[in-house]
């Protein structure tokens, strides 16, 4: 399998920093850079924030400081034509932006390619009812939970599943807009909050664990469908708190062996 590099790569940047999100992904997209640098690839940054590395005039390529909307990105593909572009180093904005640069067909008339994670990959991870889906077919179980889209949907679903229920919000990051309801007046309040708060008006309902443990693994796949778990991480506060917000502890603690093993060999079937 021969691998061609781009000559001419687009890289959408996170904007501006801010709590819960941005952080991760202003480093990282930095890294990205210099590795991109290395392979002598030409590099255009679309990026509005003038305090990070990302924005430091590149030796090869260029910067362009503007908003991470598809009406400001679409001139520059179309002016630029590149052969790809990174979507999966500029955090939810990034996301969000290359998924409706292609749900417009800006991409296809450009003809630009998804570098990375693809298209169907961040629909599938970002679309929660589709999460679901994906997880079942990976042999991965998922807790008992349905995608509504009005507060009326949500409240049969909340009755199904009985209270309390976490709500999560399709397509953003951090936790933005969701939460925990144990009545129905908090379900109607952290409900239409999500539904305001995700752009394709989706959120999940499913039932609350808040007292099981949260664990992560990390896990980088290539091309050719070599894997490995760069590290697995135990959340101290539990499921109760979001893991952006809670202390993380590398590599976790208090897992047997067994335990360990189940949840990688999970984490591979994933992805």
């Amino acid at each position: 399998m021969t691998v061609t590099l781009p000559r001419k790569v687009v890289l959408l940047g996170s904007g501006a920093l801010k709590i819960g999100e941005a952080g991760e992904f202003d480093y990282s997209g930095s890294q990205c850079l210099k590795a991109l640098e290395e392979e002598g690839i030409y590099t255009i940054v679309v990026n509005p924030n003038i305090a990070t590395l990302q924005t430091d005039k590149p030796r090869l390529g260029r910067v362009y400081f503007q908003p991470l909307v598809p009406d400001f990105v679409a001139p520059i593909l179309e002016e630029e034509r590149p052969d790809g572009i990174l979507l999966s180093f500029g955090g939810q904005t990034a996301l969000n932006c290359g998924v409706q640069l292609a749900e417009r067909g800006v991409l296809r008339k450009t003809g630009t390619r998804v570098l990375g994670t693809p298209l169907r990959g961040i629909k599938a991870t970002e679309d929660r009812a589709k999460f679901v889906r994906m997880m079942a077919r990976a042999h991965v179980p998922t807790l008992p939970s349905e995608a509504v889209y009005s507060f009326e949907e949500a409240r049969e679903a909340a009755r199904a599943l009985g209270f309390p229920v976490m709500i999560r919000v399709a397509y953003t990051l951090g936790g933005k807009g969701g939460g925990v309801a144990r009545t129905e007046g908090e379900l109607e309040e952290v409900v239409r909050r999500g539904l305001r708060a995700s752009p394709t008006g989706q959120v999940l309902l499913e039932r609350y664990v808040g007292a099981f443990k949260q664990l992560e693994y990390e896990v980088v796949r290539d091309a050719r469908g070599n894997a490995l778990t760069v590290c697995n991480m135990e959340n101290v506060l539990s499921m109760r708190v979001h893991t952006g917000d809670n202390i993380v502890i590398a590599p976790s603690q208090t897992l047997t062996d067994f335990e360990y093993q189940m949840l990688r060999q999970a984490a591979f079937r994933a992805v």
